[in-house]
């Protein structure tokens, strides 16, 4: 699991300090002002819980591709997934690692100033100072040769990624990497799976950033399809070579 996400060694948040949370399938990598694990797990044990008890009352949950109907009655998380779907158009577990992203980056945020969660690429942060962010886009020419620039004033927000050519996650289509912005972390993981899936091949670029702007609550996105990138709304994309 860790080989796969090499990435997590060549990231540097200044001034915080950085460590791993792994429940069964859900591995973060957490910075903030100190250790916080325990609390973080804490807080994966209790969101995964919440899901896993759902998912024995509607199977399909886990399963469907497509939106399912709202449920009032469901816990926070699950509502988030849900209403997240809903608007992305995917199906609910497209959501699940911005999700617990973002619900652990708030579980400890009475702790410290500065939270950043990555989950599989996947990242909610609340930051006092700018941040960059790399992008890795699997064999693409601009793979850890491009980022984006978050100001402070812009966060809390979730920064999702899905990409064909890297990771587990499941995609319809072949983008390298497509990168939402969103102030809801379950929302851009969701609408960053409907963006990837759309584009199957660089000419499909446009086509996908039509796509995340008709997404309500996406506010920015950019794609990376070989050698070429699109970039649209609040994004702003910077060199980090």
């Amino acid at each position: 699991m860790h080989k796969n996400r090499f990435y997590r060694f060549r990231s540097k948040s200044d001034g915080l300090v950085s460590f791993e949370v792994v429940v069964k399938e859900t591995d973060l990598f957490i910075s903030a002002q100190s250790d916080l694990s325990e609390d973080a797990k804490k807080i994966v044990i209790e969101a995964r819980r919440n899901i896993e008890e759902y998912i024995k009352k509607r199977p399909d949950f886990k399963t469907s591709l497509s939106p399912l109907a709202y449920d009032e009655k469901a816990l926070g998380i699950v509502k988030e997934m849900l209403r997240a779907s809903s608007l992305a158009r995917v199906g609910p577990m497209a959501s699940v690692a911005g999700a617990v992203a973002e619900a652990v980056a708030r579980g400890l945020a009475a702790k410290a100033r500065d939270i950043i969660v990555e989950n599989g690429g996947d990242i909610f942060i609340i930051s006092q100072a700018t941040r960059k962010i790399g992008i890795f886009a699997g064999d693409s020419p601009l793979s850890n040769k491009i980022g984006i620039e978050i100001k402070a004033q812009d966060t809390p927000c979730g920064i999702c990624t899905s990409s064909a050519t890297v990771g587990p996650s499941l995609s319809f289509g072949k983008a390298d990497a497509a990168v939402i912005y969103s102030k809801n972390c379950a929302l851009a993981d969701a609408a960053a799976t409907a963006v990837g899936n759309t584009v199957k091949a660089r000419k499909d670029i446009e086509k996908g950033l039509k796509l995340a702007k008709s997404i309500k609550g996406v506010k920015g996105a950019l794609i990376v399809a070989g050698n070429a990138f699109g970039a649209w709304g609040r994004i702003k994309v910077v060199d980090i070579t």
